[in-house]
């Protein structure tokens, strides 16, 4: 995924675009993440987003539904914050 993007469009149940601004991005286990937060619904909470790679090589995010792939990702999310504020 391209480094200098800070938003992506993704479609929700109906077929709906949201706008996601892009709060960071990260690596797990040679797994790359991403936590966005919707620009549209103030009252979202932020989703954590896997990158995955379809058979032609583009990048295909999908959510993270695996319970303990999900506590990973919320641990290496929150540690990132935590050392945001001490800096």
């Amino acid at each position: 995924m391209e480094e200098n993007v800070d938003t992506v469009v993704l479609e929700d149940e109906e077929g709906n675009e949201i706008e996601f601004e892009i709060i960071t991005k990260f690596d797990i286990e040679g797994n790359e993440y991403l936590i966005v937060s919707s620009m549209q619904e103030s009252e979202t909470d932020a989703i954590a987003l896997k990158i995955l790679k379809d058979h032609e090589g583009n990048d295909v995010l999908v959510t993270v539904d695996n319970d303990e792939e999900f506590e990973m990702v919320a641990e290496a999310y929150g540690a990132i914050f935590s050392e945001d504020q001490l800096n």
